[in-house]
């Protein structure tokens, strides 16, 4: 709760600091004198309305997403040894991250892969692939749940979310500027909305939510060597190199949906530009990372 109100007094004072800036340079008498007539402020407010709205509702539903999206099954009563071990070692990490126990679920998929989810810290979703128990020893499982956990701890998810609405929220608010803009000064509408407004409005948000993604995935990249160090911590750091070069022999293999990708252990791979928009650091800048911690 208390990273939820940081992010959310952040949000409102960089709406606040935009507000002032608008009125003091005069910014909407500017633009109603060039007949764009905007109100600016009442825009802010609405954005900021719809993105951080938008995003929660996705957190809210992101078990059940993850859930359906991969076929993932609770394990309610664990129903073999394999089961109660998992059980049993999310438990006890659980308990020294000082978290509630998650949720704990096997979804059948080939690749070695896990994920972590929820909107509480204390009723979270850890969910493990087929793969990965097939293809990792006990130990590299048990490192790849602490990586998992660490995330549920750290509140990345909530973070993720909060930053994803941040963003939705300046997206939003300057594509419909740039809409309102075009509009009205390169197609002379005088009365309410063209056609124009809306293709560009639509354009500018796809554009802008594109470029705007990277910094989303830049903390979801920077996030992911916290929580290896959080595994570190609580299996040893040994253990979480061993799971990260296992991951490395796999890495042609299919991974998570889209969607899920960024709260899975391992993301996709991608060079140049590309880089800038994925999920996860390379799994080698990982491994060193961990090699060179205390």
């Amino acid at each position: 709760m208390k990273r939820i109100f940081l992010f959310l007094v952040t949000n409102i004072a960089i709406m606040l600091v935009i507000t002032v800036i608008i009125s003091v340079f005069g910014l909407g008498r500017i633009l109603d004198q060039e007949g764009i007539g905007i109100d600016l402020p009442a825009l802010l407010m609405l954005s900021a309305v719809v993105g951080m709205t938008g995003s929660f509702i996705s957190l809210a539903m992101s078990k059940t997403m993850a859930k359906h999206s991969t076929g993932a099954r609770v394990i309610e009563q664990p129903r073999n040894e394999l089961e109660q071990w998992l059980v049993g070692a999310v438990q006890r990490q659980a308990a020294a991250a000082g978290i509630g126990t998650p949720e704990v679920a096997i979804y059948d998929a080939p690749d070695i892969n896990a994920f972590a989810t929820g909107m509480f810290r204390n009723h979270a979703l850890v969910a493990v692939s087929t793969g990965l128990l097939n293809g990792m020893t006990k130990e590299e499982v048990e490192a790849v749940l602490a990586h998992e956990v660490s995330h549920v701890a750290n509140g990345d998810m909530v973070t993720l979310a909060l930053i994803q609405g941040v963003i939705n929220t300046f997206v939003f608010f300057l594509s419909r500027v740039i809409g309102h803009i075009i509009d009205r000064t390169v197609f002379k509408t005088e009365r309410g909305h063209g056609p124009a407004y809306w293709v560009t409005t639509i354009i500018a948000q796809l554009v802008l939510g594109i470029l705007a993604s990277a910094i989303v995935m830049w903390f979801s990249r920077q996030r992911e060597y916290r929580a290896d160090a959080g595994a570190a911590s609580l299996e040893g750091k040994q253990k979480m190199i061993s799971a990260l070069e296992r991951l490395q022999k796999s890495s042609n293999q299919a991974h998570l949906p889209e969607q899920l990708e960024a709260f899975g252990i391992s993301g996709g791979m991608a060079s140049g530009l590309k880089h800038l928009f994925m999920s996860h650091p390379p799994l080698s800048d990982r491994i060193e990372a961990l090699r060179r911690a205390a």
